[in-house]
């Protein structure tokens, strides 16, 4: 299979697959514990039945949206993923340049390979900035300066890991973060040359985020100790007030899956939340979000924009989510397996296949705008 054949997402994971170490893919496709909740995310968007609609009259179909008051060519952005310049070299800087060609908004994340003012200098256009708030507020506070410095155009507050959520596919294949080097982790690394080589041609090699800005962290291993004590269990809505304060332009807060927590959000004065449970990475045993998500839509959707997180695999899941109530959506590791499996070319495969697909439904659903689509196009 080329990118040329590849005819959907799951394609593209195949591919990714045969390109990128499997302790590497692990990182990717993990959820915590049993998996139960990243399993959820995937099956109950897929239980979700469409309604079909003919002779509709469905035809000159606009796919475009506002999000965060700004136009977009589609209804989605990419998720902020961690590491994705281990996907491929640059990674990150591959996943903005595909997102901005699109016309769609780009989120990097905090865990980064690829520095914010790499990407900022890699780009025309301001993508946005996903924070994690961790114990060192000194910290905390450069990067979002260096955020407001690099005209990023909003900030994504993710506050659902104040505790990380263990992966057991990590422990059984022993990768840390940054990787460390054992005998099976070398083994399995050397059977992909190609990634080895590739990767190794990046601009960075470790958190570009961090580099540079943490006394101590020359090494890899004082990389992973200063990060993993980082989490800060007492996070609280006053620290959400605190980032407030630094950050005066538009604020997205990630993690919410629970009505009152949105009611809570929606009275700091944020521009949106984010209906997600970490793409089932941390509380394991917590539900979809899809299943959340129209009843947080009901609660504060008049109140503050809703963006929607967790699951998505094809335009129809982007359909089902913009159905139940979202404004947009984030979509995560569907555009990683493209950046695995091509770069920068396989994130533009990825968009366009999710474009696609929403285009169709759309059509066969007697839609056509953005905001025509409602919880009368599914089946009940």
């Amino acid at each position: 299979m080329t990118l040329e054949t590849v005819a959907c997402i799951d394609d593209l994971r195949r591919l990714a697959h045969r390109r990128v170490p499997a302790d590497v893919m692990g990182y990717y496709e993990s959820g915590s514990y049993s998996e139960s909740t990243l399993n959820a995310n995937l099956r109950d968007l897929a239980n979700i039945n469409i309604r079909q609609r003919i002779l509709a009259g469905a035809v000159n179909r606009d796919l475009s949206q506002s999000i965060l008051g700004k136009a977009a060519a589609l209804p989605f952005a990419l998720a902020p993923v961690g590491l994705s310049g281990l996907a491929y070299r640059d990674g990150e800087i591959a996943a903005a340049r595909a997102a901005e060609n699109a016309g769609i908004p780009y989120a990097l994340s905090t865990l980064s390979i690829c520095s914010i003012e790499d990407v900022a200098s890699a780009v025309a256009k301001p993508f946005w900035f996903q924070l994690y708030f961790m114990k060192d507020r000194v910290f905390v506070a450069d990067l979002i300066a260096r955020a407001r410095a690099a005209n990023c155009s909003a900030l994504v507050l993710t506050v659902d890991l104040q505790v990380l959520g263990q992966r057991h596919r990590d422990i059984h294949s022993g990768l840390t973060v940054p990787p460390r080097l054992r005998l099976r982790t070398i083994a399995n690394t050397l059977s992909k040359p190609a990634w080895i080589a590739n990767v190794l041609m990046g601009k960075r090699k470790t958190f570009g985020n961090v580099h540079g800005r943490i006394q101590g962290t020359e090494g890899l291993a004082s990389y992973r100790d200063w990060i993993g004590s980082q989490f800060d269990q007492a996070l609280s809505w006053d620290d959400v007030a605190w980032v407030r304060e630094r950050w005066p332009g538009k604020l997205v807060i990630k993690g919410i899956l629970d009505v009152e927590d949105a009611r809570l959000a929606a009275r700091t004065g944020a521009s949106a939340i984010v209906v997600s449970n970490h793409g089932g990475r941390q509380l394991d045993g917590a539900v979809s979000s899809i299943s959340m998500l129209p009843r947080i839509a009901d609660a504060v959707g008049s109140d503050i924009e809703i963006m929607f997180d967790g699951g998505i695999r094809s335009g129809q899941d982007i359909f089902r989510a913009l159905a139940l109530g979202a404004k947009s959506c984030l979509i995560g590791r569907s555009y990683l397996y493209g950046l695995c499996a091509a770069g920068q070319a396989g994130v533009s495969k990825a968009i366009d296949i999710i474009a696609k697909e929403l285009d169709v439904t759309m059509a066969l659903a007697g839609v056509r705008t953005i905001d025509d689509i409602s919880k009368r196009n599914l089946e009940t």
